[in-house]
């Protein structure tokens, strides 16, 4: 699929622009297997020509092959017609003699680096440093900190306090925070002067926990949310649950399991598909301004632009709130950039413009 130009964009507060639709590149890393060159560039290149120009990565997602490849795929492409995001928290060092084991941490690759867990302002501007040595760019746009679940000290003060002097020399353009939990980055979001966050798996059509204290509170002060992590790592990914299905990478449980099928009677009900309904759910709401989605291959960046484009009836979700299914959200967005620049204004919270 081609288009003319980018996805509609929701704006952060400093001026920033996100597609609705963002590449999530954790997969271009071998996420818990090997992932060709090859379909790593085509990924990138289908997501682009799906009119993505929101690139997420990290050097956690293979020890930095990720950033290597996404650097590699977007070069020579107008760099002020994409964002990147990359993240620091995860220093990655020589490993010696480690060469030949397979790396722990969920990728496929080999382990001759390891990962050592530093918000401080050295490790915060080496971990930085490095991630533009392997995309092969001058700067990136945003810089998350990277799961400082155990970390949350440092990551508030000395993480942040660097990322804010990095903003404020205009080397980096936002910075935020990105976390499987919405309780730590509310707390950030309450002392810190954060521009967004990114939230895995906890704003979703099966766990709506981050609407009692993320999302409230990134409204009130203007901090964009990303959504990530939006199929639960597989349950809500096809139009049924497959068998032996996993939520946040986990077996799934049978009570889940069975939310799931539930949710996908209402959808093809309302003819639309359970993945696109995971997709549409969380940008629905006011605080959210992206929604990212990893890809492996131009397959997979297809299906995920067509799954944002398929953009559910209103009436499904007035169906799901009433039933209790998902709790009644209001208050999406009313205007946001389409290709051309201008603003596109929804109906009645109503999805993507054409």
């Amino acid at each position: 699929m081609n288009v003319t130009g980018p996805l509609p964009s929701r704006r952060l507060r400093g001026g920033l622009r996100l597609t609705e639709l963002g590449f999530g590149a954790a997969q271009l890393g071998n996420l818990h297997r090997e992932t060709s060159d090859a379909d790593a560039e085509g990924a990138v290149a289908a997501a682009w020509d799906a009119g993505i120009r929101y690139f997420d990565t990290a050097p956690h997602y293979g020890l930095g092959l990720s950033e290597r490849r996404l650097g590699a795929a977007l070069a020579g492409r107008p760099r002020a017609e994409f964002m990147v995001s990359t993240k620091v928290g995860r220093l990655l060092v020589p490993n010696p003699g480690a060469a030949r084991r397979a790396d722990d941490g969920g990728f496929a690759v080999p382990a001759d680096l390891r990962r050592v867990w530093d918000f401080s302002r050295d490790g915060v501007l080496r971990s930085l440093e490095g991630s533009l040595e392997r995309l092969g760019l001058d700067r990136v746009d945003i810089v998350y900190l990277h799961d400082p679940d155990d970390h949350g000290e440092q990551a508030a003060t000395s993480g942040v306090d660097t990322l804010v002097e990095l903003r404020d020399q205009g080397v980096v353009g936002a910075i935020g925070a990105g976390m499987n939990q919405s309780a730590m980055l509310a707390e950030l979001v309450r002392r810190c002067d954060l521009d967004l966050v990114m939230l895995a798996g906890r704003y979703t059509l099966l766990d709506q926990r981050a609407l009692d204290d993320l999302l409230p509170l990134a409204e009130e002060r203007g901090v964009g949310v990303v959504a990530a992590g939006v199929y639960n790592s597989g349950l809500l990914s096809r139009d049924r649950p497959a068998p032996g299905a996993t939520y946040d990478y986990l077996p799934a449980p049978a009570a889940l399991v069975a939310r799931a099928h539930t949710l996908a009677d209402r959808c093809e009900r309302h003819g639309t598909t359970l993945p696109a309904a995971a997709v549409a759910y969380p940008l629905r709401h006011r605080a959210v301004v992206s929604v990212v989605l990893g890809a492996r291959d131009a397959r997979q960046s297809a299906a995920n632009a067509e799954r944002y484009r398929s953009w559910p009836p209103e009436e499904l979700w007035a169906d799901l709130a009433q039933d209790g299914l998902v709790p009644d959200i209001t208050g999406a967005p009313a205007e946001r950039a389409t290709e051309n620049g201008s603003a596109s204004r929804t109906r009645n919270h109503q999805g993507p413009a054409a």
